[in-house]
């Protein structure tokens, strides 16, 4: 037998947290192992040597089988995904075999943004919705909600297809191409379904939740309309405690009315003047390196904590006090192209910058997708209070982008 429990991932992150939560696990005394279908979709594999099994992550049955012989070797700890699409999975396969894991029901109602909507209808901070599965039933729904609308597929992540709409010619061209994806990520048949929902203005927040406690709130900023794409993050977001009170007030009264008590929760909100509106609770851990912010602000490790949440260990609550000030700037792409001469090495001139990554080589094609893919890059600084660690990430972005980001070359 091994000295050392599993930690089972089924599939991940390909960047970002996916890496730290094998890291993380080894740190903890856990031995992780990644069931994938493809494992050179994840470059940590080899560089790391992460173990992994090639496995079909679509076939429970297989899963679950697979599973059981690792406890050949060791006991498994916990199974779990960073993967938006594999965290439902996930929590299936650890309640089969005996782990703590969310209500699979529950991860499941909050991945159908349709499903959740439903759930959560009533409540004084729910946003007006309509669910439509034709172009005619979205037209009118927009027509009734006021003409300024938000149009969303009802499964998706990472703000794919989410966009801004105004007038009856703007939904239907839009929904008539969201109603054209008949099959998910994983290449299966789907019946096409979307969100037509009331447009909230106002600042956009998230908080971050394990088990229900609060382990920060983060500022986020927005990319013009009418996408939704996220170029940063400030953590933790400088708005006044009451603010801050009710924001997490409303993100813990919506999973709990969810069904989602246990686990990772992050949690989207607008901040009008009339008090928090939910945008949508994810089921997961915040992708964007929040938690690499949360961290580096406050000193406690998220991605540690839902290890521990998951292999069954009290958490110690975190302390509300923060010792720094973090934020994130991301490079994006602003249109299709090539990428013109970029230098990271520009942003570590900048002081208060910590962390500079650049994905996209000089000469590579990019391509604009009006959501998180358009992110190519990123610059982190801390600073002593929210602004000063914003303006040097804003400063570092700048040192590297300077006025062409991405060439019209084609």
């Amino acid at each position: 037998m091994r000295d050392r429990p599993w930690l089972v991932l089924v599939e991940s992150n390909t960047t970002g947290t996916g890496r730290l939560f094998a890291t993380t696990a080894r740190a903890l005394g856990l031995s992780p192992i990644l069931l994938t279908a493809d494992e050179t979709r994840y470059p940590y594999v080899v560089v790391d040597g992460l173990p992994y099994r090639r496995v079909d992550t679509s076939d429970e049955a297989l899963l679950h089988r697979t599973c059981r012989s690792l406890t050949r070797q060791a006991p498994i700890a916990a199974v779990m995904s960073s993967s938006d699409y594999f965290v439902a999975t996930a929590a299936r396969v650890a309640h089969h075999l005996g782990l703590r894991a969310p209500d699979p029901e529950a991860i499941a109602r909050c991945r159908d943004k349709a499903a959740q909507r439903f759930a959560l209808r009533g409540r004084p901070w729910s946003v007006p919705f309509a669910e439509c599965r034709d172009v005619g039933s979205a037209v009118e729904a927009a027509a009734e909600l006021g003409g300024d609308v938000v149009l969303k597929p009802a499964l998706g992540s990472g703000s794919e297809g989410v966009r801004a709409c105004s007038g009856a010619d703007e939904v239907a061209v839009w929904a008539r191409r969201l109603l054209a994806v008949t099959h998910n990520e994983r290449g299966l048949p789907v019946v096409p379904r979307i969100l037509v929902e009331e447009r909230v203005h106002g600042p956009e927040f998230s908080v971050e939740l394990i088990d229900g406690t609060v382990y920060g709130v983060t500022a986020k900023h927005l990319g013009p309309p009418p996408s939704f794409v996220e170029t940063g993050h400030d953590v933790p977001a400088p708005v006044p405690a009451a603010d801050r009170a009710a924001l997490a007030a409303v993100a813990r009264e919506a999973c709990a009315a969810v069904g989602l008590r246990s686990g990772a929760a992050h949690v989207e909100l607008r901040l009008p003047r009339g008090g928090p509106r939910l945008i949508e609770i994810n089921p997961r851990l915040a992708g964007g390196m929040i938690p690499h912010l949360v961290r580096l602000a406050t000193g406690h490790d998220m991605i540690a904590a839902s290890i521990l949440s998951a292999a069954g260990h009290p958490l110690p609550l975190p302390d509300r006090r923060s010792l720094h000030h973090a934020a994130i700037r991301f490079i994006t792409v602003p249109g299709d192209g090539r990428a013109a001469d970029l230098d990271p090495r520009a942003a570590w001139d900048v002081a208060g910058v910590v962390d500079v990554w650049l994905a996209a080589d000089r000469g590579q094609r990019c391509a604009r997708h009006d959501s998180f893919r358009d992110r190519i890059g990123h610059v982190i600084a801390l600073g002593e209070d929210t602004a000063d660690a914003a303006d040097a990430a804003e400063r570092g972005r700048a040192a590297i982008v300077g006025p062409h980001p991405v060439s019209t070359t084609r």
